[in-house]
């Protein structure tokens, strides 16, 4: 048998094997880790080639890889937005969500406002469902909705115009006290 590094004594021969047995473990476990730790962190099959490459080079590619690799898993970068987006979801369904006569906090199929009774939607005769004034049809059912309030074109009110002094008549100043 051939002596690894010229060692004759079989004993520290059999050693020098398993401890370079156990580096080229430990490599080929980095090798692997590198690859599966880039599949959950990129999406792009190239960068992900060029990571597990990079890990071939004994030890030094699998640490480069680690410096330089995405902060984040793939799953943790969706999560973050599904909740960017729940939360946006909750800020608009709240912008929505109060009466516009008194501003007291009301529920999304409220017929009418607890604070001030004021009718904020009709139930639809078909399906009894509640439906926004301005729909002529419901959309659950695809009913026409009789008596709907339609949009009316906004006219502009003309300002009261205060009558000038000219015009008033004298009689304050004619009148005998």
């Amino acid at each position: 048998m051939i002596a690894v590094f010229g060692i004759d004594s079989g004993g520290l021969d059999l050693v020098v094997r398993l401890l370079i047995l156990c580096l080229v473990v430990i490599w080929l476990a980095l090798v692997y880790w590198t690859y599966s730790d880039a599949r959950r962190r990129m999406t792009d099959p190239m960068l992900i080639g060029c990571a597990t490459a990079a890990s071939l080079f004994p030890f030094v590619g699998t640490i480069v890889y680690s410096i330089v690799r995405p902060p984040e898993y793939l799953d943790d970068v969706r999560e973050r937005e599904l909740e960017i987006q729940a939360a946006a979801a909750r800020v608009d369904q709240l912008d929505g969500l109060l009466c516009p006569n008194c501003d007291s906090a009301i529920e999304k199929d409220f017929l009418r406002c607890p604070a001030c009774l004021r009718k904020l939607k009709e139930p639809c005769v078909a399906c009894a469902r509640p439906l926004e004034p301005q729909w002529a049809i419901c959309p659950y059912c695809e009913t026409e909705v009789p008596g709907a309030i339609q949009p009316q074109p906004r006219t502009r009110r003309r300002r009261r115009e205060e009558p000038s002094l000219a015009d008033e008549p004298a009689s304050l100043e004619t009148r005998e006290f």
